[in-house]
């Protein structure tokens, strides 16, 4: 099982790495930015979901 550190961590590299793409895209117009751009927040979805479940399993294995 994940910790905090550990979950939380993930999710601002996700973050942090998606930043810069974003700027570029949206300051500068850069296509490939935005593909790339996409595809992070992408993998932050899926991140997501990912601990949504984990909080779940945690919150019925309590029970």
């Amino acid at each position: 099982m994940s910790t905090f550190e550990e979950r939380y961590g993930e999710l601002t590299d996700l973050i942090e790495g998606a930043e810069e793409d974003l700027l570029k895209f949206y300051e500068k117009g850069n296509k490939a930015a935005g593909t790339r751009a996409r595809k992070s927040l992408m993998e932050l979805k899926k991140l997501a979901h990912e601990i949504r479940q984990e909080i779940q399993d945690i919150k019925n294995d309590e029970l």
